[in-house]
């Protein structure tokens, strides 16, 4: 196939389907990957304060969870949820596409609940010790002072992890919820021109990607030119 049969059979591709593509399609997998993002750091940051709990069966508990969750394929996750789950509760009587959505917002809450961890204890303890000594109990301490600075540590992860997200929700059209490649595969069916909308599809995701990572890595360098010059303002203050 040469490079102008290509570029013609696309152009045709995208007069008669835009639509299907870039409205139907993207905005199913953006809704998607929003809904999965959002619910997983809010169930993220619960994991990751019951694993940093002092009672140790809670600790237990969700390290398992976690384990289990990152050591599976997010493929089998998505079967389970789509197939077996429904079948366990036929009372939830949700649609296919927000068991898809379920299943991501699980698989991302294992991976968010580690950054979130890692950057709660990123923050200098001595930041505790303060707070601590000014009066203030465990619950003051960690959510007006701890987590305000670990927030500032986990931005850039928390951009990686929307990014991988959006190019895992691809996985979902195993189950035709209208994403991107459910869209796929439906012009590929009509049109017979499979390599065409492999490439649009590449190329809408490419265009989400690209520029999110590098607003990722823009804030992720300007946030650690931040912190080297806070530490060096403190190192002058205390040798003042």
């Amino acid at each position: 196939m040469s490079f102008t049969t290509t570029v013609s059979n696309v152009a045709k591709i995208l007069s008669k389907y835009w639509q299907v593509f870039l409205i139907d399609g993207l905005s199913r997998t953006l809704l998607l990957t929003i809904i999965a993002v959002s619910f997983g750091v809010v169930l993220g940051a619960l994991v990751a304060l019951m694993k940093m709990s002092r009672f140790r069966i809670l600790r237990f508990l969700f390290t398992v969870y976690i384990e289990v969750i990152r050591g599976t394929p997010i493929l089998l996750q998505l079967y389970i949820f789509y197939f077996v789950i429904p079948q366990m509760l036929p009372f939830l009587k949700l649609s296919p596409f927000m068991w898809v959505a379920i299943a991501l917002c699980i698989n991302s809450s294992a991976y968010v609940s580690e950054v979130i961890r890692s950057g709660i204890q990123a923050v200098d303890k001595g930041q505790t010790e303060a707070a601590r000594s000014l009066g203030m109990n465990a619950n003051q301490t960690m959510w007006k002072i701890v987590m305000p600075q670990a927030i500032k540590n986990i931005l850039p992860a928390l951009g990686n992890e929307f990014i991988a997200i959006l190019k895992e929700t691809s996985l979902a059209s195993t189950f035709f919820v209208g994403d991107l490649m459910s869209k796929y595969l439906e012009v590929k069916g009509a049109t017979y021109l499979g390599f065409e909308c492999l490439l649009i599809v590449g190329c809408i995701y490419l265009c989400l990607t690209y520029p999110l990572s590098k607003l990722v890595g823009y804030f992720e360098k300007k946030m650690s030119t931040d912190s080297v010059y806070a530490k060096r303002k403190r190192k002058h203050k205390a040798a003042v």
